[in-house]
């Protein structure tokens, strides 16, 4: 039985009884018309539940975490202000934005990444620093280099993460340890492939870094954030979401009023304790300032996040209290783009990661898949590395956001086959969710999978000769990869028809992946492929006799391909990184590749293969990829090219 999994148990009722706290059924609550989420009514009423969750954090345990400190520098120890910004063509964004070359989980929805196509040129996002390198007119030279955070304010203990481009803006997300929380540095590239700083924005959040998550989507010219937001109820004015423009004595501007923050109605009574506003910022591009607004949904720490054409969605785990008897059951929450209100239900267990989810715009559902016991936390850090417990696929109509309070009916929830292993993957594909796990460091493990038909069929367990750390896509079909005896990294080619088959499988010998994240992978159909069953596809490979790559740092010596005709696989052979151990790039900032370094790049008619400060082009001929040029953007010296 799927017994960690009681959706049609009723919600916990009473109030908590905590000498010296103020009753819960002090505090009002609007009347809702039953059509979503209720927001708090004044600052007033914000102001009162702030001192019931102050009590009650004194009270008991909770999951508090200290905020950053966000308090402004004196004016005194402020860094030189920058360079004033760079103008901006009236058709900065109504430019012609370049190619899709990231593998991203939702087409239409960009995601932030290291590297990104504008035009004729590549921008690269590495250690700290923005790199242009001309691809356009058939060429592969480096163009300029920019650090990757405003001039000469550098503050130590930020990371930059995460870029995107939009017409001639170039935008990179990064989170600092030692200022105000999420970074937003946005830089002008030039006709020529120049770059120059344009402006900076800070979000105040916590730390969004997740191992297999993006902080950044971006819809049309609408840049998306996620970010937690850890309050201090004693002095919750110093910690609500807000925006600071430019460094340390910047404007600060509340991006939320206690209007926009919603909760379940026993959220908003304070019957339960809790410390985190999960807030979604949503900036306009298409402005000469940068315009946000955000909205917060009030949860517990852990948190799982997706999101969809139409919407952000969050699961919050239920709030770690093991001295509580009574505590916030967890809720998956829906904030519509349309600025519609947000939605939630209450929920148990927890998905893994963003590819837990899939929003069907069809039969207007979202469904997830979900783990008895996945690990507190959600996917923040590596959160989404550890999991355990029964399976489930929950299917929701999206018409089910309400208040938070209303049940979901026990047939919503589908129990599937369980697995052992605390490493899930999971993906949805064409008709079919694709699921498995596996422990660290063990080949004989996982070596199949479950696929599972959307229409209501049973699942079917799929033998495989290799394990799986990756499900992608591959036109109407799918991909199954991970390691195989021996060292070798196996591939299986997945036919999603009305049954689930194994087509093809190539072992490459002596091999493992070098690269974790979703994006590392890619798969360009041939223009003339039907379905797209043949094409070819290129992932980071770390090439040693022992099985063990780079997981989560990027660790690729050389960017493999493979090619597919009808179906059958064919290795087309590797574009191999050069670099040279040991050579000093001058790094001042974000001196870790916690996103990776290796991309493999089809860009209209060309292959590029990017691998640390290399960029190596490659051209397919009688099945085998032989290099064309290569080019190599390492900085030598603060300020050089």
């Amino acid at each position: 039985m799927l017994n960690n999994f009681r959706f049609g148990a009723a919600l916990l009722i009473g109030t908590l009884a905590l000498g010296g706290c103020r009753a819960a059924d002090e505090l009002s609550v609007p009347d809702g018309d039953g059509a979503g989420l209720e927001a708090f009514e004044s600052e007033d009423a914000f102001e009162r539940f702030a001192e019931r969750m102050e009590d009650l954090q004194g009270s008991q345990q909770t999951e508090y975490v200290t905020t950053v400190d966000i308090q402004e520098e004196a004016a005194a120890e402020a860094a030189p202000p920058p360079p004033p910004m760079a103008s901006v063509s009236a058709d900065a964004v109504a430019r012609v934005d370049g190619e899709q070359i990231t593998n991203t989980q939702e087409q239409g929805v960009d995601e932030g990444a290291i590297v990104k196509d504008a035009g004729d040129y590549l921008v690269i996002l590495r250690r700290g620093r923005i790199f242009t390198v001309r691809h356009g007119g058939n060429m592969l030279d480096p163009v300029d280099s920019s650090d990757a955070f405003p001039p000469g304010e550098f503050v130590p203990g930020t990371w930059y993460d995460e870029m995107l481009v939009r017409g001639n803006q170039i935008i990179v997300v990064g989170y600092s340890y030692g200022d105000f929380g999420t970074e937003i540095n946005r830089f002008t590239l030039g006709d020529d492939g120049s770059i120059s700083y344009r402006d900076t924005h800070y979000l105040r959040s916590g730390d969004y870094y997740s191992s297999s998550n993006y902080a950044s989507r971006m819809i049309g010219d609408e840049l998306i954030f996620y970010a937690p937001v850890y309050m201090n109820w004693a002095d919750w004015r110093s910690t609500m979401p807000a925006l600071r423009r430019g460094g340390a004595s910047g404007e600060v501007l509340d991006l939320v009023e206690p209007e926009s923050i919603y909760a379940t109605p026993d959220t908003l009574r304070g019957k339960y304790p809790v410390g985190v506003a999960h807030t979604v910022t949503r900036c306009d591009l298409s402005a000469a300032e940068l315009e946000c607004e955000a909205e917060a949904v009030l949860g517990g720490w852990g948190r799982v996040f997706y999101v969809s054409p139409r919407a952000v969605y969050l699961w919050t785990e239920e709030p770690y209290m093991p001295d509580a008897e009574e505590r916030d059951p967890a809720q998956l929450y829906r904030l519509p783009l349309d600025g519609s209100r947000p939605g939630a239900v209450p929920v148990e267990g927890a998905p893994v990661d963003q590819f837990s989810f899939s929003e069907d715009r069809t039969d207007d559902v979202l469904r997830v898949i979900v783990r008895g016991d996945a690990n507190r936390g959600g996917e923040g850090m590596w959160g989404a590395e550890f999991s355990s417990g029964d399976v489930g696929l929950l299917t929701i109509p999206l018409g089910s956001f309400t208040d938070g309070s209303e049940r979901i009916p026990q047939e919503a929830m589908r129990e599937l086959p369980s697995v052992v292993g605390y490493r899930f993957h999971n993906r949805f594909v064409p008709g079919y969710l694709l699921y498995t796990a596996a422990n660290y460091g063990s080949e004989s493990d996982g070596r199949f999978f479950y696929a599972v038909p959307l229409d209501g069929r049973e699942a079917q367990r799929i033998d495989l000769q290799h394990g799986v750390t990756r499900f992608d896509i591959m036109g109407s079909d799918a991909v199954a990869i991970g390691p195989a005896s021996g060292g070798a990294l196996g591939f299986s080619a997945v036919s999603l028809g009305e049954d689930v088959t194994i087509e093809d499988v190539y072992l490459l010998p002596s091999a493992s992946e070098g690269e974790q994240r979703s994006q590392a992978f890619f798969y360009r159909p041939d223009s003339d492929s039907r379905g797209g069953l043949s094409g070819t596809l290129g992932l980071p490979v770390t090439r040693t006799s022992t099985g063990s790559g780079g997981e989560f740092l990027g660790n690729a010596s050389a960017i493999f391909f493979l090619r597919r005709e009808d179906r059958e696989f064919s290795p087309a052979g590797d574009l191999v990184s050069r670099a040279k151990a040991g050579v000093d790039d001058n790094c001042v900032a974000s001196c870790v590749d916690w996103y990776g370094n290796a991309r493999p790049i089809f860009l209209r008619d060309r292959i590029f293969a990017l691998m640390g400060y290399e960029l190596v082009e490659g051209r397919i001929e009688n099945g085998t990829i032989r290099e064309v040029r290569r080019a190599n953007f390492t900085p030598r010296g603060r300020g050089e090219r």
